[in-house]
């Protein structure tokens, strides 16, 4: 079996079922994909299909699941819906999506060890009905995010409520290179 550091062969692997899936829901492959291993605490983020970079992430200390209000990291096909923080230093909290204008260092200490969404947010929308998208079990109505974390340190551990989490410049790398509408791949 391919290797997460195999990123070509990992591609090659994964691409087939991915267009499969792309071309059920009538929709074109995008230039840009963030492939996210729940299992390996891994982001890889591809353009045309070659692998650019790989992260280290953080999900859900839940089992995965697309069900409201489970508290687990969504699988399936998505798309980044919204990018929000841009220009923002790295670390600033944001609240509902809102910039503080304060460094996650700045908060108390209990405040802080909440896994503040910081730096970046990238916003996720399910494309696939029924799976990720409407209803019970839509990824937006959700408030699944990729974004940076106030636990760094933690970063390769389950550690979220659903979301993806990175390292503050990490995430800010990626938001450079990716935009709305390209496509991210959750599985296991």
């Amino acid at each position: 079996m391919p290797t997460v550091n195999d990123g070509v062969l990992l591609m090659d692997t994964l691409w087939e079922p991915l267009n499969r899936i792309g071309s059920g829901l009538g929709i074109k492959p995008a230039d840009r994909l963030l492939l996210i291993r729940i299992g390996t605490a891994t982001l890889q983020f591809y353009r045309r299909g070659e692998l650019v970079r790989s992260y280290v992430i953080s999900t859900s200390r839940r089992p995965p699941s697309n069900i409201k209000n489970s508290l687990g990291t969504p699988r399936g096909l998505h798309e980044i819906a919204e990018r929000i923080g841009a220009g923002q230093p790295p670390g600033t909290v944001f609240d509902s999506r809102v910039p503080t204008g304060r460094h996650y260092s700045e908060f108390a200490d209990d405040k802080a060890d909440s896994n503040l969404i910081t730096s970046r947010i990238l916003w996720l929308r399910g494309l696939e009905p029924g799976v990720n998208l409407g209803g019970e079990v839509d990824t937006y109505g959700r408030y699944v995010y990729i974004h940076g974390t106030s636990r760094e340190d933690e970063i390769g551990r389950p550690l979220s409520a659903g979301c993806i989490l990175m390292r503050n410049l990490d995430i800010v790398e990626l938001y450079e290179e990716v935009r709305v509408g390209d496509w991210v791949w959750i599985i296991d």
